[in-house]
């Protein structure tokens, strides 16, 4: 959610996975996406009895609602949708009916909308924990927030800035809550920030100084269980018990945006920033990163890209830039294909297809292949500008837009 050199960005952002370096994900129901990029925080979706004969019958909208100015993407748990967005001078969390889209709860509170260099308003998504009963939220300027599900009660809050003396950067805390044990993670600080999921007390903190944009993303190394945090100038590896760094990518990107969440598989790291920063590889197996390539022709300035097989699939480029999707091969960075369709937007996957979503509001759907782009375009669900990915959950696809237009879109399968 950046732009180009004066228009600087909103931001969020994940991954996981086997052997090695494996990102553990907490356990959900499959057709949920229950925090930011989705169950197993790699930007995929579990569900597969879902219509991707969209050529025929096109998806159609269930419901739409008005959340209010932002980049928070959409979390799907226990039959209720959650975001949060700014409308007249406050940040606003809403929970609707899954279903309907009524308005289950919303909390508001006083908050400046930041509109430097673009629309301003929050780019955290909150994260709900369904057997907890629990909804986690961060604010843009250091306020983190624990709701009953149900109810929207205030069950603790928190204000890391004041409390804390937490760094908050240009454009505010964009990156999400990770539920992680018994502890809510958050990027604050140079190298993250855990706090007592319960009763919201500190368990652990890094530095005051300033973090990156993106979400903590939970692997394992090794026998330790650890957690990627961007800060303002790099990707550190922590403990996930304690918070101590155990290794450092440096990572210059201009305006200190590092945003899209990194990627790990099979002992190496993928990250990626925009600014014509780029893209690398980092093995770690031996503990600490090396580097296997880097290359300019893959920049994400917000959105990470999605692993799908030996390939990542996202788009390259600035938000204000001549940006492409493009397919790029895991191995060596080299680009497989690119394609121009959508320009800049967003995507997520499921059962081996990209969902996608352009700036301009047109939705996509592709086969994941890695030798050609063929998608089904469909006409626009929404107005620009839409740069927050598109969420599939229990048959519905979920899409907003910067002014907090958000449409529910019927995919499922019919019996």
């Amino acid at each position: 959610m950046s732009w180009d050199r004066i228009h600087c960005p909103l931001l969020i952002q994940g991954a996981v996975l086997i052997l090695g370096l494996v990102a553990k994900g907490e356990t959900s129901h499959a057709a949920d996406w229950p925090h930011f990029r989705g169950p197993d925080h790699n930007g995929i979706s579990g569900e597969t009895t879902w219509r991707t004969n969209w050529d025929e019958l096109p998806p159609e909208p269930l419901w739409r609602a008005e959340v209010g100015i932002g980049f928070s993407a959409v979390s799907v748990a226990g039959g209720k949708v959650l975001t949060v967005g700014h409308q007249s001078g406050s940040d606003v969390f809403t929970c609707l009916d899954e279903q309907s889209g009524r308005t289950v709860w919303n909390y508001r509170y006083p908050s400046e909308l930041g509109a430097m260099f673009y629309i301003g308003g929050p780019g955290s998504t909150p994260s709900i924990d369904v057997q907890q009963n629990r909804v986690y939220g961060l604010g843009k300027w250091g306020e983190v927030f624990c709701f009953d599900l149900a109810s929207g009660k205030v069950i603790w809050q928190r204000h890391l800035a004041t409390e804390e003396g937490i760094v908050v950067p240009d454009w505010g805390l964009n990156g999400s809550p990770l539920i992680s044990g018994d502890t809510v993670v958050l990027n604050a600080g140079r190298s993250g920030f855990a706090l007592d999921r319960r009763s919201g007390t500190t368990v652990w903190r890094s530095e005051g100084t300033e973090c990156g944009y993106s979400t903590p993303l939970p692997f394992q190394q090794g026998e330790e269980s650890m957690l990627i945090v961007s800060s303002g100038e790099g990707y550190l590896g922590v403990g996930r018990e304690n918070g101590q760094v155990r290794w450092e990518i440096p990572w210059l990107t201009r305006y200190g945006v590092n945003a899209a969440d990194p990627i790990v598989w099979r002992g190496n790291v993928f990250v990626s920033s925009g600014y014509n920063k780029g893209s690398g590889l980092y093995d770690l197996e031996s503990g600490r990163p090396e580097l296997v390539w880097r290359q300019r022709r893959f920049r994400a300035q917000q959105n990470a890209p999605v692993r799908v097989g030996a390939f990542l699939y996202g788009f390259d480029g600035d938000s204000a830039s001549r940006a492409k999707l493009k397919c790029l091969r895991w191995e060596d960075g080299t680009i497989a294909w690119e394609d121009e369709t959508f320009g800049y937007g967003a995507l997520s996957v499921a059962n081996g297809f990209l969902i996608l979503i352009g700036s301009d509001g047109r939705l996509g759907l592709a086969k994941a292949n890695s030798e050609r782009f063929q998608p089904v375009v469909v006409s626009s669900v929404l107005e620009s500008d839409c740069w927050t990915v598109p969420v599939l959950a229990n048959g519905r696809i979920l899409c907003r837009n910067s002014r907090g237009s958000l449409v529910s879109l019927d995919v499922l399968e019919s019996n």
